[in-house]
């Protein structure tokens, strides 16, 4: 059963266009809101400009369990918390959620 046809039967050209198109928009957000992605980035020399395709996701720098774990729970937000309505934790196998 096709969901949502526009999507799931595009063409892999329009695919990877809004793919491009999506991974350059979270990129920007992430490094001009997200002190932590900021530095991670800054730090490999990578800037939102040079995210021109899904192609240039293999620059950006991976986020890791600890990553995560560390910045919990507002650490890696991007937006102010007036615009957050709900908010999703595990209680982890740390017994950290």
């Amino acid at each position: 059963m096709i969901h949502n046809p526009e999507i799931e039967c595009m063409s892999r050209e329009d695919m990877t266009k809004l793919q491009s198109e999506r991974l350059i928009k979270v990129v920007k957000t992430c490094y001009e809101n997200v002190p932590f992605y900021k530095k991670k980035m800054d730090e490999m020399g990578v800037k939102p400009e040079d995210i021109k395709s899904i192609e240039d996701i293999k620059k950006l720098p991976f986020t890791t369990k600890h990553d995560l774990r560390d910045e919990y729970p507002f650490g890696l937000q991007a937006v102010p918390m007036t615009d957050v309505r709900r908010i999703h934790a595990s209680s982890g196998t740390t017994g950290k959620p």
